[in-house]
């Protein structure tokens, strides 16, 4: 039987974890990159290139090393926990030369079109039309994977905002942000409080003489550093947190977590309380923002009303003189090979579990890396392609259009009846529940019953340590002999980059030591008091 052809669109994270898999799974993957190289969004350039990502020099991963790795390629131990763009392209490289996927990349060529074939209903196959150097070539693959992202179409909405082609100063996209030098003594509105927005309203503080914040709704703005300085999604991302949470109402969750955030600082003062609880939204990750605001840098704002040619208009009446207006106001979806082609995918991009179009008359494209967990991104997609490849290769069969239908339904009524449906994403899914429903289709979600019984070391550690990627290496198809290890050593992994400084064995003897002491010149202080209160007393 001939080897099975899959074009994958796109090399940056998501793109890399198909390549890899296609090759686990004995297909031949084509991958088609429009830049000169691998990364996709964690390639930083200086300029901004239309149609690609854009990154800003100083952009650091809001999700932990050992959350986010490869589920079968653990980071270095001494990388940070938290990494800066250049040593995420750092891991990928090493994962791209040790896996050998840079052979199956096509660079510098952009895909134009992707059309069914004229037997698709009994082939499958597609026909994609790509071009390299001004020379277009047409191509014919059994599957396709599109990993392009979602962060190149810009959402810039002008029109929203009256007077602001009348307004004399600069206005762009954070997409275009790169450093802030060129803020330096300005007075800047930054419009939208994502990730993004709160990132480049901090750093821009540094050297502007002021910033405004303007948001809608308002956020809850996390850290990465936890309880006992542990990261955040390591310490919170547990089977252990997950199964409380079924017998919890959210109105509880909601509000133990949104106290903890409160202990850091009172969201209320700082003007940034949203009238939705912490699960109804995409929460904002923020080390800075909350220091910028305490010393009168950045000034939360309402929404803008309207420019002039030198202010800005605040909803509650307040006008402010600016130079410059920055809209991290996020990006749209995009797939423009498609040619709105509504029998590939329809208006509102429904996939069944996020990944297949569920109208195509043979399950031959998914989309991987589209959906916007609330964590990290390499696993989700990597697991997303592992099971993709299972279906190209006939080892997994989907469900009937109407069954499909039936789960997107579903999942769209829960979705408008959780939350409000102008403030939720659509394909914004939860870490783990998203990782293990997956890991279900796949066969590869962990049995924690069979782990007690056989292996308690390992089941302790997969229920009350964090739900880190290894854990769906240890059966099942793509089985990985060194999950195991992976799993027991992950916390070792985490605390190697922040010894650097460790104390020697005499020094903690005698901090310990000091502390006993202070603990007992305190009982004997109390006790003095007392005696000396108890003699006056007669």
């Amino acid at each position: 039987m001939a080897v099975k052809k899959i074009a994958v669109i796109g090399a940056g994270v998501s793109g890399l974890g198909a390549i890899k898999c296609c090759l686990e799974e004995g297909l031949e993957p084509t991958c088609f990159e429009k830049n000169s190289d691998i990364g996709g969004l964690w390639r930083y350039e200086k300029t901004p290139e239309s149609g690609r990502a854009g990154i800003y020099k100083s952009l650091t991963c809001n999700t932990s090393k050992e959350m986010t790795a490869f589920s079968d390629y653990p980071m270095p131990d001494h990388f940070p926990n938290y990494m800066h763009h250049s040593k995420m392209m750092e891991y990928l490289r090493m994962y791209a030369g040790h896996f050998g996927l840079m052979k199956h990349i096509q660079f510098q060529t952009k895909v134009c079109s992707i059309r069914k074939r004229p037997d698709f209903s009994s082939s499958g196959q597609w026909e994609v039309g790509v071009e390299a150097d001004e020379v277009q070539k047409m191509y014919i693959f059994d599957g396709i994977m599109v990993c392009s992202g979602h962060y190149t179409e810009k959402h810039f909405p002008l029109q929203d905002f009256a007077g602001i082609t009348n307004f004399q100063g600069r206005y762009l996209h954070s997409w275009e942000y790169k450093h802030p030098g060129s803020f330096e003594g300005k007075r800047v509105v930054v419009v939208g409080l994502g990730n993004s927005g709160a990132d480049v309203a901090s750093e821009i503080s540094r050297v502007a003489e002021q910033v405004f914040l303007s948001t809608r709704q308002g956020a809850w703005i996390w850290n990465r550093v936890w309880e006992h300085g542990n990261p955040m999604d390591a310490t919170l991302f547990t089977r252990y947190n997950k199964t409380i949470q079924k017998f919890y109402p959210e109105c509880l969750i909601n509000r133990y977590v949104e106290n903890k955030l409160n202990l850091r600082f009172n969201h209320a003062n700082y003007g940034l309380l949203p009238q939705h609880g912490i699960l109804g939204h995409r929460t904002v990750f923020s080390d800075d923002l909350p220091n910028r605001i305490i010393i009168g840098k950045v000034q939360i704002k309402p929404n803008v009303k309207e420019f002039t040619s030198t202010s800005a208009i605040f909803e509650d009446g307040t006008e402010e003189s600016i130079d410059v207006v920055i809209f991290a106001t996020g990006y749209t979806l995009s797939f423009p090979f498609l040619n709105n082609d509504s029998t590939i995918l329809d208006s509102q991009y429904s996939m069944f579990k996020y990944v297949f179009p569920p109208a195509l008359e043979k399950p031959t494209l998914a989309f991987i890396g589209i959906i916007q967990p609330f964590g990290a991104i390499i696993p989700t997609s990597e697991l997303q392609s592992r099971w993709v490849v299972q279906v190209f290769a006939g080892l997994q069969k989907l469900p009937s259009k109407k069954d499909m239908m039936a789960d997107i339904n579903r999942k769209k009524q829960k979705m408008t009846k959780d939350s409000m449906k102008s403030l939720r994403d659509p394909a914004r899914v939860q870490f783990i529940n998203y990782m293990d429903e997956i890991a279900s289709e796949l066969g590869v979600k962990p049995n924690l019953l069979s782990l007690f019984l056989w292996d308690t070391k390992l089941a302790k550690e997969i229920f009350w340590g964090p739900c880190t990627p290894y854990q769906y290496r240890l059966q099942g198809p793509g089985k990985w002999a060194g999950a195991r290890a992976a799993i027991l050593t992950q916390r070792e992994r985490m605390l190697k980059p922040l010894r650097t400084r460790v104390l020697q064995p005499t020094q903690a003897s005698l901090s310990g030591l000091l502390w006993v002491k202070s603990i007992c010149v305190v009982i004997f202080f109390s006790i003095s008091v007392l005696v000396v209160m108890h003699i006056t007393s007669h």
